[in-house]
């Protein structure tokens, strides 16, 4: 389906949770967050509903993303479910890779076919700074599993923080030589504004405006068609074609900001 700007909207990003294993310092507020309880987050079966009626109207591709998605208990159930949605061509995952060792072999049969890792540095240390009291060697016990089923296209996103990671970036690119992987490097930003992205560096993400192809699903059922803009649709379960129909005409040329959610709460 084509938006009001004649860009075709094919790329749907799901937040499944908005719970993380992780306090990534540039993702989470220092003060803590209030956690939605169980009862205000989406069942698999709204999910699957949405992304059913999303297929018929174009959508190619679906992201599950967080919080962390893979603390979401039986995840590998939705995925499974959504592998079987006609339609969809590409089924993916965006994790912090804590739980990846131990999970990569179920969410590989379940059908996921592809994986984002993120890794912002390989430093132990900074590692450790970074996300709260992360321990990276979970992390690269998850990059060698995914290595060793065989999952192809794995991308690892870098987050690119001046001060901290920048003297990072070509080590950052011969471990990706190294492992097989595809380096995504992300410029920081805040959603309070989107003149905040950082365009200093090299980088393949955040995309231009123009070139945006995606709509967001919050894990509390709420339709984004932008990042930075504070305009959510609530899915209506009567309803969901025209919802979805709503969000993908209301998507605006370009982002402002977004004041009412933090990117833990969106999935990015």
């Amino acid at each position: 389906m084509l938006d009001r700007y004649n860009r075709k909207i094919d790329y749907l990003r799901i937040s499944v949770t908005d719970r993380c294993n992780l306090r990534c310092n540039y993702c989470m507020p220092e003060k803590g967050v209030v956690l939605k309880e169980h009862q205000d987050i989406m069942s698999y079966e709204l999910i699957l509903a949405i992304v059913r009626e999303a297929a018929k109207l174009g959508i190619k591709k679906v992201r599950l993303t967080g919080g962390e998605p893979l603390v979401r208990k039986n995840i590998t159930f939705l995925i499974k479910s959504l592998k079987e949605v006609n339609g969809l061509s590409e089924l993916t995952l965006t994790t912090n890779g804590i739980l990846l060792a131990d999970m990569a072999e179920d969410i590989k049969n379940a059908g996921l076919d592809r994986i984002n890792i993120s890794l912002d540095t390989l430093n132990p240390r900074k590692y450790k700074q970074l996300t709260g009291s992360g321990d990276i060697n979970r992390v690269l016990k998850g990059i060698d599993k995914v290595k060793e089923l065989d999952f192809q296209g794995t991308k690892l996103n870098m987050v690119l923080i001046p001060g901290f990671n920048i003297d990072e970036i070509e080590d950052m690119k011969t471990f990706c030589r190294e492992k097989g992987l595809q380096l995504q490097r992300i410029n920081h930003y805040s959603l309070n504004d989107i003149n905040s992205i950082n365009k200093k560096y090299v980088a393949e993400r955040p995309l231009s405006c123009d070139l945006c192809n995606r709509i967001r699903l919050t894990s509390d059922g709420k339709l984004k068609p932008c990042l930075f803009s504070d305009f959510e649709i609530p899915v209506d379960p009567n309803s969901i074609r025209a919802s979805l129909e709503k969000t993908i005409s209301s998507k605006p040329e370009c982002g402002t900001f977004c004041s009412m959610r933090q990117n833990w709460q969106i999935g990015g």
